[in-house]
């Protein structure tokens, strides 16, 4: 999956990596609310991945599906900002950004802490790198500018998105300031989903 550096980047996909990673990151940590944390002892670790453990429930199909499909943009913006990477370094780099965001979870106690996540994270960047080497060989020269375009399509649509998300009153998770966060074990608060899940 090693492609040739010989296509040109467009000077705007720096800036679209940029804005995705904002927004991957606030969507991973904070759910697009506002930065919140709950009690240092309710910081979950689970190294066993897609099972239930003591502490935490198996892997729901529907947020392993959610977890791919946020990190195949990350795929393509690699494929299109270090195209002469070759296929294991770019599973590297996703394993350790997701790595890190895992870490983050737990520092900040915003989240459960899954190995499960960055083994699904990593397989959907990975799979966004193969649809930058698929798009290489039907686009060839032009593979650079239209993917930039399907990559800045997507970045506006998913920020237009997210700002309607903030603006409605729906949330995913997490307390509103005031509320009290219970443990893991006593259920998630009245009205609120339990702050334990990654």
């Amino acid at each position: 999956m090693t492609v040739s550096a010989r296509t040109p980047r467009p000077r705007l996909l720096p800036l679209l990596f940029a804005a995705y990673l904002v927004l991957l990151t606030w969507l991973v940590l904070w759910k697009l609310d506002a930065p919140w944390t709950v009690a240092a002892d309710q910081r979950i670790v689970k190294l066993v991945p897609f099972v239930a453990t003591a502490h935490a429930g198996s892997s729901e199909p529907v947020e392993l599906l959610l977890n791919l499909v946020l990190f195949l943009p990350f795929g393509v913006y690699l494929g299109l900002l270090a195209p002469s990477w070759p296929w294991w370094r770019v599973g590297g780099t996703l394993a350790g950004a997701s790595a890190l965001l895992e870490v983050a979870q737990y520092v900040l106690a915003v989240g459960s802490s899954d190995v499960t996540d960055v083994v699904v994270n990593t397989a959907g960047g990975l799979a966004g790198l193969g649809v930058v080497t698929l798009a290489r060989r039907s686009l060839r020269a032009r593979t650079a500018t239209v993917v930039t375009r399907w990559c800045a399509a997507g970045t506006v649509l998913a920020i237009v998105l997210a700002g309607l998300f903030v603006a409605s009153p729906v949330r995913l998770t997490g307390p509103p300031p005031g509320d009290v966060v219970v443990g893991c074990g006593d259920g998630p608060a009245p009205g609120h989903e339990s702050p334990c899940r990654g």
